[in-house]
């Protein structure tokens, strides 16, 4: 592999929508390897796709949602018996992440989550306007419209020279216009077509807004039923395996 590429792992929303796997899009590069999210389907995809699971740095996490975050114990457990790891993996993500992790550890695989790990978990806590680096990458995290007692992040990751930003799960605000500015390559929800609601974005208001998006490259992802059942849509639309080079 040379330069940067992204591996869309999954495409559907928290129902597997059309059996699409759930939100994962892993940021490989020639010096670190980055995951954005880890939806419950996330290990299977990446057996699915052929990469190896040793390859994750970090893991960043947009949001403390199920289909966002639950398939971190499956990683843990696979970094114990199948692909023995010993080096650090870091976690990344809005405020509570160390301790719901943790406490979704514990619920899943009780006597597995009682032993210590062979391999250190390193937590980094994102706060909205405060850049940090995980594994090398620059990390921006931004709040988006989504959850109302938790914190819910858009991120944009700027490594190896390449720009990516991330909307998470989000309602639509023109903060996305704003960050979208210089980047190589957006990554934007859109879980329904006829629905409109304040918290997830629809196709027609992307349509409406994507012209004002300053990114190389829009391709939309995280989609429920109402989308995949259409025919007739011309932004750039992404299906689990998708690889893209920047």
């Amino acid at each position: 592999m040379s330069g940067l590429q992204v591996a869309f792992l999954g495409s559907g929303d928290a129902f597997c929508a059309a059996g699409r796997h759930q939100a994962g899009y892993l940021v490989r590069g020639e010096r670190s390897t980055v995951l954005l999210d880890c939806g419950v389907t996330t290990l299977a995809a990446l057996k699915r796709d052929g990469i190896p699971s040793s390859a994750i740095d970090a893991v960043l996490i947009s949001h403390l949602h199920g289909d966002h975050f639950a398939g971190l114990p499956f990683l843990f457990l696979e970094y114990v018996y199948v692909e023995p790891r010993t080096r650090p993996l870091r976690i990344a993500g809005p405020p509570g992440t160390e301790a719901r992790v943790h406490e979704l550890f514990r619920a899943m695989y009780r006597d597995a989550s009682a032993d210590p790990l062979p391999y250190p978990l390193e937590f980094v806590e994102l706060q909205p306007g405060v850049p940090v680096d995980v594994a090398g990458a620059r990390v921006d995290s931004f709040r988006v419209p989504h959850t109302e007692n938790e914190l819910s992040l858009g991120l944009r990751v700027e490594t190896e020279g390449r720009s990516i930003l991330y909307s998470g799960d989000t309602g639509w605000t023109d903060e996305l216009v704003r960050q979208s500015e210089g980047t190589d390559l957006f990554i934007c929800e859109c879980c329904f077509y006829e629905t409109r609601l304040d918290f997830h974005l629809d196709y027609p208001r992307l349509e409406e807004n994507h012209e004002r998006f300053g990114t190389r490259r829009l391709i939309l992802t995280h989609f429920g039923r109402e989308v995949l059942a259409r025919r007739d849509l011309e932004l750039e639309l992404a299906h689990d395996g998708l690889v893209v080079g920047l």
